[in-house]
This record gives C-alpha cells, structure tokens and sequence, in this order.
C-alpha cells in the first residue's frame, strides 16, 4: 500500500491523481479556514471587534511559525518527492530525520524568544493601547504550541510528499473540527474569553501532533524513522532551505505586510480597521483555499515526475491545475462582488466595521481572478527545486509589490489606499508570472518532446 501511494504519482491518469491529492488537500484546508472563520465569529461575540484586532494583530507571529514551519516542510517535500522518483528510499530517510531535527531547533527557539520579548513585539506589529492586553493575553498562549504548530504545518507538506493526500487531510481535519468544538467551550463554558480562543487553538494542534507520530510510527509511512538520521547534515539541510527559502519569505512577507497594514490601518481607520481587515484576511483564506489545495496536490506529481524524467505528466498536471485554479477564482471572486454584506454580517454587526468592510472587500478582491495562475507558477518552481525562479515569485507580490503600495497609496487615497494596494499587487504578479510562463514555456505547456524540457529546466 505504501508503495502505491508512491507509484500512482507516475503512473495513474494525471486529472485522477490530481484529483485525488487536490481534493482531500482542498478539503482539509476549508475545514480550516472555516475554523478561523467560527473563531473570529466567537471573538467577536464576546469580546467584540477589539479581540478581532488583537487576534489581527498577534497573527504575524503565528505567520512567522509557520514561515519557518512552511520553509523545513516544503523544502523537504520537494526534496522527498525527487528521491522517491528516483527510488534513493534511503536518502529520502536522512532528509526525514534532518527535518526533525530542525524542527525540534526552531520551536525551542520560537517559544524562548517569543516571551521573552512578547510585548515589543506586538507594539512593533501595530498594537495600540486598547488592543495590547488581549493581543498579550492570546499571543501568549499561542506561543507554548509552537512546536505543536511547527509539526502540523510541516509534516502535513511531508506526508502529501509520498501521496498520501488522504492522511494529510486527516491532519487537517482533527485539527479544525476540534478548534471547532473546543472554541466556544473555552471561550464560554469556561469563561475564558479570547484566552480561550488560543487555548483551544494548542490543545488541537497538540493533538493533532500526537496522530502524526502515532502515523509514523506505526510504519504506514514510506518514510521511516532511524535516530542516527537525526544528527544534523549540513549538506542535506542546505538542500532543504535552498528550496524552502522561497515559501518562508512568502510566508514572512506575509507577516511583514500584516505589520504596515496594521501600522497604517491604525493611522487611517483606527483599531476597528484593524479588525475589519482581520475578518477579510479570514474570507481570502477561505475563498483561496481550493486553489491552495490544488497546488498541494500539484506538488508532489511534478516533484515525482521530474525526478523520474516524465516530463509529459509534469506539463500536463500544471496545466490542468492552472484551468481548475482560475475557474475556482472565478466562483469566488463573483459570490465575493455580488454579496460583500451578508457575508460581513456573518461576522458582526458593527455598522461601522459593516461599511467599511464593504468597500474593502471589493477593491481587495477586484483582480483575484489573476490568483489561481500566481499560485500555481510559483509553485512549480518549488517542486522542480528552481529554488532562485520560485524565490523570485514568492517573494515579489508582497515585498517588491504590496508593502511598498500600502505605504505610498493611502498618501492619496487615505482608507481606501491600503485596500488599493492588493488589486495593483495582483496586476503586477501576474505579468511577472505571466514572464517565467514564457520563459519557462516548455515546462508549462504540453509538448511532445521532453528533450526540449529537459533544456529549459537545466538552465
């Protein structure tokens, strides 16, 4: 069984494999992003639009978690899904035991630097006076689970590695249904209001981590555990941060922005902006998960078929994972434009924060349709290990794109310059994707000899 999780990526029609990985992927990743959606529901509920602010305001940090989290698992990944291609099992089992390890470095780390300097840093992200007590309040429970998070958003790039997509979503799903079922009963059964939010969010994850080692231990991986492969190889771990480098600047931008957005947002509108953009950053999350969905399942199919020069099945993955994406965006972005008040109202009922919202979500939504394509561009470039082209494109919306327009806009345009600056990010990713697509045309678009691939993917 563990061998056909493997085999099936070079084997099985490329629309049914990827279905098979995308859809349980894209599953699991909505169950969570409705968590996150029942969570700011319950914060707001009782606490109001300023626990919203403050769990806002507190989530840079978890992005950086999951930068470094995201950097160790999908450097690994690709580098896992090559070695299995090429059947190197062995060498797929250091690059495991490498990965533990450095998880095990940097959650240690993240929980000591993180109290120690809890406050500064979340006046440095933002936090006004009003907000600071429950961001401490949630931030600081949040931090004990970092190496609980670490794991979960690790090893779920691990374990899809190996095509495994249904154990993957397993992970998925035990975390989210019981964030679900442990919010409200924290947050209210024991009245421990936004505390409870971030309690519930550790139990979980914790949880969830002990169902992933039970998986591995059990032997139903293809990867298994030797502790001799824990000692540190500097050259493996190279490898896996060469590759990864991208998705944890993507995910650190991430954190970077939250931060001049919230700076600016107190400027421009106040600690209730803050909260407003903090309930549309939860909406971007579920409208875009299939689409991340897609590309996780997309990964280990173009890792595994390059590995095993079936360059084909590569071509052909990516472009069906590219038409699936856009039409996804497309659903969204039109429910998103016709119905932007029934959504906020799910939310609350702040009429200030409902007015606001409105205008924001239109203009920050306004060319999501170019999404779909970004994602899957960059992502290709992670699987096949272009580690400087997938840099390139991680790195670009938010730094070289977002952070600058949402200082410059808002000089002109106030509020609704910071809301501006998503859509003109968007325009200019996807003419810098548009640009690897032709240059990398070979590699996006079916062809009928691989020898052409194979020279453009040496470059």
């Amino acid at each position: 069984m563990k061998q056909q999780h493997i085999e099936r990526l070079g084997k099985e029609p490329i629309p049914k494999v990827l279905t098979k990985l995308a859809t349980p992927a894209a599953f699991g990743l909505l169950v969570m992003a409705s968590y996150n959606i029942v969570n700011a529901i319950f914060v707001e509920r009782a606490v109001g639009m300023v626990g919203v602010s403050a769990v806002s305001i507190a989530f840079p940090v978890q992005l950086i978690i999951m930068a470094v989290a995201g950097a160790i698992g999908i450097g690994g990944a690709s580098l896992i899904s090559r070695l299995l291609g090429a059947n190197k099992i062995e060498e797929a089992n250091k690059v495991f035991g490498n990965i533990i390890t450095l998880l095990l470095i940097v959650s240690v780390l993240g929980v000591v630097l993180g109290l120690k300097y809890l406050t500064p840093i979340l006046y440095l992200f933002g936090s006004s006076e009003s907000i600071l007590p429950y961001a401490q309040e949630y931030l600081g429970i949040i931090l004990y689970g970092t190496f609980f998070f670490a794991v979960g958003f690790c090893m779920n790039n691990i374990v899809r590695s190996e095509g495994n997509a249904r154990i993957a979503m397993y992970t998925m799903l035990i975390s989210a249904i019981l964030n679900i079922i442990f919010t409200p009963l924290f947050i209210f059964g024991f009245d421990m209001g936004i505390k409870g939010s971030a309690l519930s969010a550790v139990v979980a994850q914790g949880i969830t981590t002990v169902y992933l080692i039970h998986y591995y231990a059990a032997g139903k991986s293809s990867l298994s555990f030797y502790a001799p492969y824990l000692r540190p190889k500097l050259a493996i771990i190279k490898q896996i941060l060469a590759i990864g480098s991208s998705a944890f600047v993507q995910q650190a931008a991430g954190s970077i922005m939250f931060v001049f957005a919230n700076h600016m947002l107190i400027i421009y509108g106040g600690d209730i902006a803050v909260g407003v953009f903090g309930i549309i950053h939860r909406i971007i999350m579920l409208s875009f998960m299939p689409v991340i969905g897609i590309v996780q399942g997309l990964l280990p199919i173009v890792g595994y078929n390059y590995g095993a020069k079936q360059h084909h099945r590569v071509s052909e993955s990516i472009s069906l994972a590219i038409k699936a994406s856009t039409v996804i965006v497309a659903v969204c972005f039109v429910i998103i434009m016709a119905f932007p008040k029934p959504i906020l109202l799910v939310f609350t009922s702040d009429s200030t924060a409902i007015k606001i919202g409105q205008t924001a979500l239109r203009i920050m939504f306004a060319l999501s349709l170019t999404v779909g394509i970004q994602s899957v561009t960059g992502a290709v470039f992670q699987a096949l290990g272009m580690a400087k082209a997938a840099f390139i494109l991680s790195t670009s919306r938010q730094i070289l794109f977002l952070i600058p327009l949402i200082l410059i806009l808002p000089l002109k345009f106030k509020l609704e310059g910071i809301w501006l600056a998503f859509p003109v990010a968007d325009l200019l990713s996807f003419l810098l994707a548009l640009v690897f697509i032709y240059s990398y045309k070979s590699i996006f678009f079916p062809v009928k000899k691989t020898a052409t691939m194979a020279q453009s993917t040496s470059e």
